[in-house]
């Protein structure tokens, strides 16, 4: 069963879809299958993570297991 990587507010823009599956392991070895730009981009300072719904504090220490879902959040901006 693979992992899920969700793409949140204009990081869906970027990548061009909501999700994709990936296969589960380290978040830096998952990276690496994904376009570098888009790597470079996920791993900005302002982007938050949640693994399974619980948002993350460090992204270095992340392995994705089979049926994890990891969620990518943009800055948001407010007016």
């Amino acid at each position: 069963m693979p992992a899920k990587l969700v793409f949140l507010g204009r990081l869906e823009d970027i990548v061009g879809t909501g999700e994709l599956a990936v296969t589960p392991g380290p978040l830096e070895q998952v990276l690496t299958t994904l376009d570098p730009a888009l790597a470079v981009e996920l791993l900005g300072e302002r982007v938050r993570m949640a693994l399974n719904g619980a948002l993350l504090g460090d992204s270095d220490a992340v392995v994705l297991a089979e049926g994890d879902e990891l969620a990518f959040l943009p800055p948001v901006s407010g007016g």
